[in-house]
């Protein structure tokens, strides 16, 4: 995850799951959201938010016990249904004016594909990791 704090109480961590895996090397990995959610069905108000992050499962296929699967989760077959509903959730729960960060790995699906699963346009954005090919995209609801 990428919160600094996730005790900041600014901040409100959302998720379909909540789990614990042991890795490999002998880490754990926790899934601990504060609220169990699903990002095609937000549980709040029109307007609610000033900023919102949405970083979905970026995996199309994934092993079934595979880390990868654990930490991102994984897309459903139905993923451009699922992320356009998500884009449509997004928007509706951010006020007039507010900032949605949407974060995308780049590996299995195409950012330009999930671009046009919405019919608003982004401002900028950004890429980074080694390969470039984490996204870092901003947009602003009008």
């Amino acid at each position: 995850m990428f919160w600094f704090d996730k005790s900041n109480q600014q901040v409100l961590f959302g998720d379909i799951r909540d789990e614990e895996h042991l890795l490999c090397d002998g880490r754990v990995l926790k899934v601990e959201p504060n609220v169990i959610m699903d990002f095609r069905s937000l549980p709040f108000e029109d307007g609610t938010f000033k900023l919102v992050v949405f970083d979905p499962p970026h995996l199309t296929r994934a092993g079934v016990d595979s880390w990868m699967r654990a930490k991102y989760g994984v897309l459903t077959s139905d993923w451009r249904d699922d992320i356009s509903k998500g884009f449509a959730e997004c928007f509706r729960v951010l006020a007039t004016d507010g900032v949605l960060i949407f974060k995308w790995a780049e590996t299995q699906v195409l950012v330009s594909e999930l671009l046009a699963l919405t019919d608003q346009k982004p401002l900028f954005g950004h890429k980074s990791g080694k390969r470039e090919k984490t996204h870092w995209i901003t947009f602003m609801k009008r």
